[in-house]
This record gives structure tokens, sequence and C-alpha cells, in this order.
């Protein structure tokens, strides 16, 4: 038995991996009987129509959100106070805004303020990505089970939470309810110090020849960039793909969970100090041991089934 929609028409805001992989998967379910998109550039505007994963593209997003029951923006977290204060006064009542970035109490912060009465405010965090940007990058399995955290404010209304939740069970995800700051501290240990390392690690690597032909008469011992790439081993091949990832949307993220991330960062430069003087004096026992702890952590990521999101185009090797 088909299942009717859940909502007359969805406003998407935002057409790159995310939104354009919730609209196929909206409208390959019939979850929606209307997808409005918008994007920045008249070109993702073209491609989404193109691609048919959105039914009209908008030049503004207060163009797509006129009527929406629900607005869910998928831009970069830094936009949404620009973006809420403009499609605020075309909201109707009733509509529901959620969202899918990865800080929640910014979002609380920053689009709270721009909606009317009777509008509800649900933000949401679907945890599930790849390193691929752009229109062309979405797919409608990439939330399939995959969690998608949902952080409404306290007093949100109940009914349009419920409806936000089924939006995500219907495409894949098993849905969980957080506190706000909870999450933005959950997700600073398991996405965004991981992706500042990343960052880290690829640029030490991209200076490494340089830095080295400063320091360095032999050349023999010079490290060459080129050496990097063509002998990459898997570590550093996973450390690129994090690195691959949107630089702007990444730019947002450390920017509005700063406390968070400096807390960790810190504790992150303890245990890396702790390693050094293991490896310096020898302490093969510590270092063994370290490496027992965190192996069963991974360990027990792939039995959540969390090891990586479905790519029909890269299936995922364990």
């Amino acid at each position: 038995m088909t299942k009717k929609p859940l909502f007359d028409k969805i406003a998407v805001i935002g057409l790159g991996l995310i939104g354009s992989s919730l609209c196929w998967r909206v409208k390959r379910d019939g979850l929606a009987k209307r997808i409005a998109g918008h994007a920045r550039t008249a070109a993702t505007r073209a491609k989404a129509m193109e691609l048919g994963f959105v039914d009209s593209a908008h030049d503004t997003p207060a163009e797509a959100a006129r009527d929406a029951d629900l607005v869910v923006l998928c831009a970069p977290i830094g936009a949404n106070a620009a973006i809420a204060e403009e499609i605020g006064p075309v909201l109707k009542r009733g509509a529901i805004v959620s969202d899918v970035g990865s800080v929640k109490v910014c979002v609380i912060r920053d689009v709270g303020p721009h909606l009317p009465d009777g509008v509800h405010l649900v933000p949401g965090h679907p945890v599930a990505g790849t390193e691929h940007s752009g229109p062309e990058s979405g797919f409608p399995e990439l939330f399939e089970n995959r969690y998608c955290i949902l952080t409404p404010p306290p007093g949100a209304d109940a009914g349009a939470v419920e409806r936000v939740a089924e939006l995500w069970r219907r495409a894949g995800s098993n849905v969980e309810l957080m506190d706000p700051h909870h999450h933005d501290r959950v997700l600073a240990v398991t996405s965004h110090l991981p992706h500042l390392i990343s960052y880290t690690i690829v640029g030490t690597a991209s200076d490494l020849e340089t830095q080295l032909r400063r320091e360095k008469q032999d050349v023999s011992d010079v490290v060459e960039t080129r050496e990097v790439i063509k002998y990459s081993a898997g570590g550093f091949r996973d450390f690129t793909r994090i690195a691959a990832s949107d630089p702007v949307m990444w730019r947002d993220i450390f920017l509005n969970n700063r406390e968070a991330v400096l807390e960790l960062l810190g504790r992150f430069v303890e245990d890396i100090t702790a390693l050094q003087r293991a490896i310096r004096w020898g302490e093969g026992e510590t270092l063994e041991a370290f490496f027992t702890r965190t192996r069963a952590i991974r360990r027990g990521v792939i039995e959540m089934g969390q090891a990586g999101s479905f790519n029909p185009a890269e299936p995922e090797k364990e």
C-alpha cells in the first residue's frame, strides 16, 4: 500500500549533496506532492531542473519558500540568518522550518528570531554524507540506515517535530531527539575534530617538500609532493577523502562550534604529546594498549552499521 505524501510542498534551500539527495528521496518515494528548490547560482538551478530532482527552481529563497509546508535549509550554516530573514515574511502559518546543518545551537540562534508566530522550528542533522558536493552528487540512498538527530528548542510543537521525524524515517534514517548543546559536543568528537585533523595532515603533507628543501642541504632527504600522492597508503587516502569536503561548509562549522572544538583540540594535543613521549622512549606496551583500545572503537562503529555511506557508484570495502 502506497503511503500518502507527508507534505503538499517542500522547499529545499541549497541543492548540494544533502539537498539534492533529500529531493531525490522525496521524489522517488512520493513524500511530497511538489518540491521547490533554490540555489545561489543559475548554473546549479539549471542543473537541478535538468536532473529532475526538483519541480521548480527559484532565484531567491523567498520564492521557493512561499506556500511551503516544510522548508529545509541545506545551505552552509553561515548563511542561515540571512535566509531566515528573507523567507520569514512569506512563510504561511503552520509551516515548518528545518535544516541539515552539523551545528545546532547556532540554528536556533540565527533562524528562530526571524520566524513569525505560528511557524515551527525543528532543527535537524542527518549524519550522512560523502566528500562530494554539488547537485550531481546526490542520490536517494544517502540517508539509508544513518542517524538523523532532531534538536527541537524548548516548547517546540510536538506535531511539527513528529512530521519532520517521519520524513527522515521514510528517507531511511534512524531518528533520535537530542538537546542542541549536547548535539554540538557529540559532533565535535565524531565529526568536527576528525575533519580538522584531516585538513591538517593533508596540509602538512602538501607543505612538506617546500619545508624540507628549505631546511636540508641533502636533496635525497626531501619527500616530494608527487611521492606523497603516488605512494599514498590507505590511511593517507582516507584523510584526503575527508579533506576533500566542501571548504565553505566546514569553515562555517568550525566558526559556529568553536568552543566545543577548541576544548577537544586541547585534549587531542595532550594525547598526541603522550604518544610522542611513548614513541621517543620506546614504550611499546603503552602504544599497544592505546591502539588496542582505539581499535575496539572502530569495531563498534562497524557493528553499528555506521562505517560509511552507501553510494551505488562506490560500494564500501571493509
